[in-house]
């Protein structure tokens, strides 16, 4: 066992600095040290503005409520992601924080609903989801605590300035001991094993630790750079390698979902804040050039610019251990998969919770690194497998771009999950996946893709009961929604939002 008495934090940011807040926490009654090195003159991706609900779970354990977050991160409210052209040109589909109809006697909703499409009774299976229904109209209100049935079952996540939330990460850590130190990490000396010994910073001085947590980023110079880990990557099914970003003035109601809308190469992204919007375009450097890039996303984004556009480049993959020796990567210096899905602030959470997880003393051994690496592997691959998804599954054919998508052979735990939905209509779920069945269905759904058969259990009811129940679930939501207020009533009713005012 592996006494940790010092802990090192390189990098702040909103990986850095939720890591130091979490830990502070953990380690509050021990007398573990934590200190957190960071450069003021060097700046942050800063685009992570999208999250899932799990980051309210995050701060939540911190004793952080929803609203204080809302208020101190000009925040909006987030029920899903909207896809717009990514099936073809003119489609759109939703993948909401929800669930899809009630499941009955062991069967998924899922199945009633294909028999009942069979019926010839044609409806959509986002008006069986209360949080899609709420998007479509720009609604919210709290979830119900005591939901009566699985028609009021939906969640909720958050679209924040990241930035206000690695300050509110900040406060948190300082408060409960964090040290902080302003300076560059001018070298990284290793020990006799080759385990990080101590951090030689721009002001001279020497910072030693038992535990180093590699938040730098894309550089990851801690993981890569000084232990030099190793990288899988994973360019042959993620082709985007490149993103632009640029921030603009809010317009109109802040919206309560995410847009992504896919062009000839790669996709756009508009994030709602209060204060503003930011908005973004991924794409491929081998299909399209950084200056068309930047074009095609000042053309169509809403508001005026607020900064210049911002370029960067990365490869998706993950590092090949996250943690090695002495060493864990947290965030962007773990790994990267475009933010599609808004994953990567889930990730760190995810990194931070199994750090935690692997102390329930202050110290480790090789087991505990060995556990640690092998879920994370897992985490990644899983989330990778649910993007490489949106771009199989794509009809678009209208780009070199998009016909690679769609004849590109994916990992065989992909392959396997699409294959079985298709021939028996079951939703695998495995371990450690972020991503639930429902927000599968949500996205099969999307590109219309279904399973040859249903569950034969279905066949147990009497249609006539199938269609009469069908249609009460539709009603129920649908009044449901008709009795919540907007998203901008929600945000001026319990966070001093002013419409119109920015």
């Amino acid at each position: 066992m592996k006494r940790v008495n010092n802990i090192v934090i390189a990098g702040g940011g909103t990986s850095g600095w939720m890591t130091a807040a979490k830990l502070s926490q953990h380690f509050s009654k021990t007398d573990v040290q934590i200190t957190l090195v960071e450069s003021s003159q060097i700046g942050t991706i800063g685009v992570g503005e999208a999250t899932i609900p799990t980051l309210r779970r995050f701060y939540q354990s911190l004793g952080l409520d929803d609203l204080e977050v809302i208020r101190k991160t000009q925040a909006t409210v987030k029920l899903g992601i909207e896809f717009q052209d990514w099936r073809e040109k003119g489609s759109a589909f939703f993948h909401p924080f929800g669930v899809f109809g009630q499941n009955a006697n062991g069967v998924r909703f899922h199945n009633y609903w294909l028999k009942l499409n069979q019926l010839g009774h044609k409806s959509k299976l986002s008006e069986y989801c209360l949080a899609s229904e709420l998007a479509k109209k720009n609604k919210f209100t709290f979830p119900s605590e005591k939901p009566r049935s699985s028609l009021s079952v939906y969640d909720w996540a958050l679209h924040f300035d990241a930035a206000l939330f690695a300050e509110l990460m900040a406060t948190y850590a300082r408060e409960h001991g964090v040290n902080r130190i302003d300076a560059k990490i001018e070298n990284v000396n290793l020990d006799k094993s080759g385990a990080i010994k101590s951090l030689t910073l721009s002001d001279g001085v020497i910072l030693p630790g038992d535990l180093f947590i590699d938040c730098t980023g894309f550089r990851s110079l801690l993981l890569q750079g000084s232990l030099e880990t190793g990288y899988q990557n994973w360019s042959d099914w993620l082709f985007c390698d490149k993103a632009v970003s640029v921030q603009t003035t809010r317009q109109g109601a802040p919206l309560v979902k995410t847009i992504s809308k896919a062009h000839s190469v790669g996709w756009q992204w508009k994030i709602p804040l209060q204060h503003r919007q930011g908005n973004g375009y991924v794409y491929s450097s081998q299909h399209i050039s950084d200056g068309e890039a930047s074009n095609l996303l000042i053309k169509n984004v809403d508001g005026e610019l607020i900064h210049e556009p911002r370029f960067f480049s990365f490869t998706p993959g993950r590092a090949n251990k996250a943690w090695n020796k002495n060493c864990i990567a947290v965030g962007l210096s773990s790994g990267f998969l475009e933010p599609l899905e808004s994953t990567s602030i889930a990730l760190i959470e995810t990194a931070i919770e199994k750090i935690c997880g692997s102390f329930p003393r202050p110290g480790y051994d090789e087991s505990i690194v060995d556990r640690f690496n092998e879920v994370t592997a897992i985490e990644y691959e899983r989330i990778r497998d649910f993007i490489i998804m949106h771009y199989k599954l794509t009809r678009r054919d209208d780009s070199e771009f998009w016909r690679a998508c769609r004849s590109m052979n994916v990992p065989d735990t992909l392959a396997e999950k699409i294959s079985t939905y298709k021939e028996t209509g079951e939703l695998l779920h495995w371990s450690w996946e972020i991503f639930h069945p429902d927000s599968w269905l949500a996205i099969y759904d999307g590109f219309e893709v279904y399973p040859s058969i249903y569950d034969r259990n279905v066949d147990r009811l009497d249609d006539a009961y199938l269609v009469t129940s069908l249609s009460d679930m539709k009603f129920s939501v649908k009044k449901a929604v008709e009795a919540v207020t907007t998203h901008e009533e929600f945000l001026a009713q319990h966070c001093g939002y002013q419409a119109g005012k920015i």
